[in-house]
């Protein structure tokens, strides 16, 4: 079962340090949420976890099986078993949904699978999403609507199945319908696979769909408050302010 630590994490970007000893930890088959208002380093977290080269890590773990990974880059993080879903995912345009997954895949399992195999792969979990096939024919997030984008990274989480998936703001710019098919996905892909998930998330709408098995509350670059699901339902009531103090 693999565990992702994060131990007295301090971040900077561009000089200006934006995480300020931030401990935390995921396990396999469980759900972490990380709640805050903006501008309180939520998603620097996840990318500097992740390997982002803009984020510069001046103190502190972060640990996979208590090895810390934060000399290695992004593409070894990876192959750990980390998975970073993006707020404001990237077109690329040319590049068509099966050839980046298939490439993916091949560079993070360390294998070469043929297309007619992938292609098998790619079908069963785009039905696993209630996905229309046609959708595979686009160019990646090209022309995609917001909920398309984010349903096309839920895709790719279903494909590489990692261990442990960085959902950074995946609410962020759904409406409800959209709001509840996503989240169905990454439930989907959760049971099946028993990854654990880090959410960063904004409000509690997105936990009514995927519940979390702990709360952290993230102000100002620090974790002020942890708790279970019930901590998210009192930030929905309460707001931010009462925790700043």
């Amino acid at each position: 079962m693999v565990t992702l630590k994060i131990n007295n994490l301090h971040v900077s970007v561009e000089g200006e340090m934006i995480v300020k000893g931030v401990s935390l930890e995921v396990k396999e088959g469980e759900v972490a949420a990380i709640m805050g208002p903006n501008g309180s380093g939520k998603s620097t977290l996840v990318n500097t976890i992740m390997g982002h080269p803009s984020y510069v890590v001046e103190k502190g773990e972060i640990l996979v099986d208590d090895v810390n990974i934060v000399e290695l880059g992004t593409d070894e993080r990876a192959k750990l078993g980390l998975f970073l879903s993006f707020q404001y995912p990237s077109a690329i345009s040319g590049v068509t949904i099966p050839n980046f997954l298939r490439t993916a895949l091949n560079s993070m399992k360390c294998m070469k699978i043929a297309v007619p195999e992938f292609m098998k792969l790619l079908k069963e979990k785009m039905a696993l999403l209630g996905m229309d096939v046609n959708f595979a024919k686009r160019y990646l997030n090209e022309g995609f609507s917001g909920g398309e984008k984010k349903r096309n990274e839920i895709l790719q989480l279903a494909v590489l199945e990692p261990k442990i998936a960085l959902l950074d703001e995946t609410d962020s710019g759904l409406d409800v319908d959209a709001l509840r098919i996503v989240a169905d996905g990454v439930n989907a892909v959760k049971k099946k696979t028993g990854m654990g998930v880090l959410l960063v998330t904004h409000y509690q709408r997105l936990l009514n769909y995927i519940k979390p098995d702990k709360v952290y509350i993230m102000v100002n670059g620090r974790i002020v408050k942890e708790g279970d699901a019930l901590l998210a339902l009192e930030v929905e009531n309460k707001g931010y302010e009462w925790v700043k103090g």
